[in-house]
C-alpha cells in the first residue's frame, strides 16, 4: 500500500495528483434487514467525487468525526492522500485511480451484470459472481483447506454453503454467522490453517490489508478481493498478490432494485 501511494503521489498513473481537486465529498449511510434473515446490519460509506469518477470507503457508522466533508471539498488528491483519517486516505486514492483507470476492458475489467430486484435477490447475484471468483479447487467439505471469509456478508456465506464449500468466518465485529458458527475476530487467527481467502475491501479501510497481502504473497494463496470500498485501488494489485477482484463503484447494489454492473478483474473473471 505504502508503494501504491508513492506511485500516484509521483504522478506514475497520469495526472499530477496535486492538481486534481475533490468537487464533491458525501456519506450513505444503510440499515438492513432482508426478509427470511434473523439479523440486519448497518453501513456508512464516505465517497468523494473527481470529476466523473467516485471514490469511496465504509466506515464505522458514526464513526467520522464533523468537519470530516468540509476537510474533502475542494482540497487536491495530494493532500488528502496525507490525511489523518485513514477512510479519506482510501478514499482519495480510490476517486483518484477511478478517474486515471477506470473500470473498462482496456483496463482489464470484465462487467457483470447484476439483475433487478430485491435487496436479497441483488445480494444474492452478488455473492455468485464474486464466489465464481475463487479457484475451481476450493476446499468441499472434508476435501483440503477451508477459505478464510474476511467481512462477513451473509450471502456470501450462503453461495459457499450451497456449493460444499468449508470456510472460516472473520470479522471485527466478532459474534455469530447467520447459521451460528462463531466469527474469528483476528485474521491471524485464520490465515495459517485455510487454503484461500476471500477478503472486503473494508479491509483497506481498516488497516489489515497489508498482512493479507503480505500472507498471499508469501504462500501463493488465491487472495481474491470483493470491493466497494476501493474498487479501483485494488486490481492494482493484481498478479502482485491479489488473484481476482470483484469491483463494485458506487452507486452499491443496495442503493435501488434496478440493474446494475459490477467489473470483475483475473483469470477466472
Amino acid at each position: 500500500m505504502d508503494q501504491l501511494f508513492d506511485l500516484v503521489r509521483a504522478g506514475a498513473y497520469g495526472s499530477d495528483p496535486a492538481r486534481a481537486r475533490i468537487s464533491l465529498a458525501f456519506t450513505t449511510s444503510q440499515a438492513v434487514r432482508h426478509q427470511g434473515r434473523t439479523r440486519g446490519y448497518r453501513n456508512e460509506v464516505l465517497s468523494l467525487r473527481l470529476d466523473a469518477a467516485v471514490g469511496s470507503c465504509a466506515v464505522e457508522p458514526g464513526a467520522l468525526p464533523d468537519g470530516a466533508l468540509d476537510d474533502c471539498v475542494g482540497a487536491t488528491v495530494a493532500d488528502l492522500l496525507g490525511h489523518p483519517l485513514p477512510a479519506v486516505r482510501i478514499a482519495a486514492l480510490d476517486a483518484y485511480l477511478a478517474h486515471a483507470r477506470p473500470h473498462a476492458p482496456e483496463n482489464g475489467a470484465h462487467p457483470y451484470p447484476l439483475p433487478a430486484g430485491s435487496s436479497l435477490s441483488r445480494s444474492r447475484a452478488r455473492a455468485r459472481a464474486v464466489v465464481d471468483l475463487l479457484p475451481a479447487y476450493a476446499s468441499r467439505s472434508g476435501e483440503g483447506r477451508p477459505v478464510l471469509v474476511v467481512g462477513v456478508v451473509n450471502s456470501l456465506l450462503e453461495q459457499l454453503r450451497a456449493r460444499g464449500l468449508d470456510y472460516l468466518p472473520c470479522d471485527l465485529k466478532g459474534g455469530t454467522t447467520e447459521w451460528g458458527e462463531p466469527v474469528l475476530t483476528d485474521t491471524a487467527d485464520g490465515l495459517e490453517h485455510c487454503g484461500a481467502i476471500l477478503a472486503s475491501g473494508m479491509t483497506l479501510g481498516n488497516g489489515t490489508f497489508q498482512a493479507l497481502l503480505d500472507h498471499a504473497t508469501g504462500t501463493d494463496k488465491p487472495l481474491v478481493m470483493f470491493a466497494q470500498t476501493g474498487s479501483a485501488v485494488l486490481p492494482r494489485f493484481l498478479g502482485a498478490g491479489v488473484s481476482a477482484v470483484s469491483a463494485e463503484p458506487y452507486p452499491f447494489f443496495w442503493l435501488d432494485g434496478g440493474p446494475g454492473t459490477i467489473h470483475r478483474y483475473g483469470d477466472r473473471a
